[in-house]
């Protein structure tokens, strides 16, 4: 009876981390851009006044924060490896095939962009093309001529989305 509670309960943790939901926002209206699963973990990135910025990770109940851009110290390696030059295509057409589909695999939950480009002219040139954007995808594309630029995005996907898109050929 027992093994057959631990069995469950490892099922179940196992089918949460397949279906839990990654969202990324990338918001520059209210400067919030962070990657989450939903319930576990998050990680923020925020502006800081001695570094220029710093990441926040919260991971179940901790939190603990790492600064990307200070210097690491420098380790001198006593033996410099030759490196070989590769006869190999870096991007062949299997791997980008499956780049792409895992790209598809992610939902765009919300799209909202304000721009403009600071030239009447090309202002003028992408209303209709933000017009047409708008009208046949559900985004919310704006040109002003007031100087403001914004993006709002927030994109979806679950891990076992990304799995059958790599499973899948």
């Amino acid at each position: 009876m027992i093994w057959l509670v631990i069995i469950l309960l490892l099922l179940s943790i196992l089918l949460y981390l397949l279906l839990v939901p990654i969202i990324v926002v990338i918001d520059t209206i209210n400067n919030t851009y962070y990657l989450e699963l939903k319930g576990l973990a998050k990680a923020s990135v925020i502006e800081d006044n001695i570094e220029v910025l710093k990441i926040k990770m919260r991971i179940l109940f901790f939190k603990f924060y790492m600064y990307p851009l200070k210097k690491m110290a420098i380790k001198k390696s006593k033996k410099t490896k030759v490196l070989k030059p590769k006869n190999e295509r870096f991007i062949n057409s299997k791997n980008l095939k499956r780049v792409l589909r895992v790209i598809k695999s992610f939902n765009i939950k919300k799209f909202y962009m304000n721009l403009d480009t600071g030239d009447y002219a090309a202002n003028a040139k992408l209303y209709p093309v933000f017009s047409f954007l708008n009208f046949y995808k559900a985004t919310n594309c704006n040109v002003n001529f007031v100087g403001e630029n914004n993006v709002q995005l927030i994109i979806q996907n679950r891990p076992v989305r990304i799995i059958k898109s790599f499973i899948n050929l």
